[in-house]
């Protein structure tokens, strides 16, 4: 399979056409119902494993960055983190038992300017390293693009064969997401900008890649909205953590709660806001 070929080489892969307009149309609307419910909030809020990540643009004023575990909350999300189409594009990579330890839907509107991620290694999230082990040969990230993506409206850019230079310190100290997306970061330790590859998708296709793949994407300057839905899995007998995807193939439900990357689930698993309540809190 070639794009297997083209993952190991280069570090990411995209395969097109992966789900059709009637799926692509499902995932919308719940990208739409999902935020609707959150409009309420002018901050960053968590109940358990669901995260609602909250910016103020300077511009627009309050966007959803991302949320994190929607599909406890949306049945189309639940669905797809374990359809059968993904599973076929990752089993000749990690194999048929895997638990996914990732689970986001990410939003780019339109005339915001602090959506950018900054250039990151997917690794550098499976904390603590004991729970989460041979992460370059037990991991794989997955987007699915519900709208267009192109370098206008901030697509991910990756660079390629960044991947087999391992886990990678890349300055960051703090949130990804509060970070800029400059190329200066790259040339910090070794890589070259001009190895970046814009990741241009139409809905519906998906892009895989490897957790140590250098990545990160700049601000939507178009005129669109750019959404995409993220997931990560992992090689059960190689992760501590996470909710079963497959065993042996089979879809898995998502059950109750396991603790994931929010180590205070079971301390605090009742809605708050995660910096400071701006008023009375309603879930």
């Amino acid at each position: 399979m070639q794009y297997v070929a083209e993952f190991r080489e280069r570090g990411f892969a995209v395969i097109r056409a992966v789900f059709g307009p009637a799926d692509i149309s499902a995932l919308g609307a719940a990208f739409d119902a999902v935020k609707a419910a959150g409009a309420i909030h002018a901050a960053t809020f968590r109940h358990g494993n669901f995260l609602h990540a909250v910016s103020v643009d300077p511009q627009v004023g309050p966007v959803v960055r991302f949320v994190q575990w929607a599909a406890y909350r949306n049945s189309v999300l639940a669905r797809v983190r374990s359809d059968a189409r993904l599973l076929r594009l990752i089993e000749p990579l990690v194999g048929p038992n895997l638990k996914q330890v990732t689970n986001t839907m990410i939003w780019k509107p339109p005339g915001a300017t602090v959506t950018e991620f900054a250039y990151h290694q997917d690794g550098r999230f499976r904390r603590p390293a004991s729970a989460y082990r041979n992460v370059g040969s037990s991991a794989v990230q997955i987007a699915i693009a519900v709208d267009p993506h192109r370098p206008a409206n901030g697509c991910m850019r990756m660079c390629a064969g960044s991947h087999r230079r391992g886990d990678l310190r890349l300055g960051i100290t703090g949130s990804v997401y509060q970070t800029p997306c400059a190329e200066a970061a790259l040339e910090a330790v070794g890589l070259d900008p001009e190895d970046l590859v814009d990741i241009v998708l139409e809905p519906g296709d998906v892009v895989l890649w490897h957790p140590h793949t250098v990545h990160g994407s700049h601000h939507n300057a178009s005129d669109g909205e750019r959404r995409s839905y993220l997931n990560a899995y992992m090689v059960a007998a190689d992760c501590d953590r996470g909710v079963w995807a497959w065993r042996d193939g089979v879809p898995c439900d998502l059950g109750e709660p396991v603790l994931l990357s929010y180590d205070a689930l079971f301390e605090r698993p009742e809605p708050h806001y995660v910096e400071a309540s701006p008023r009375a809190f309603k879930p």
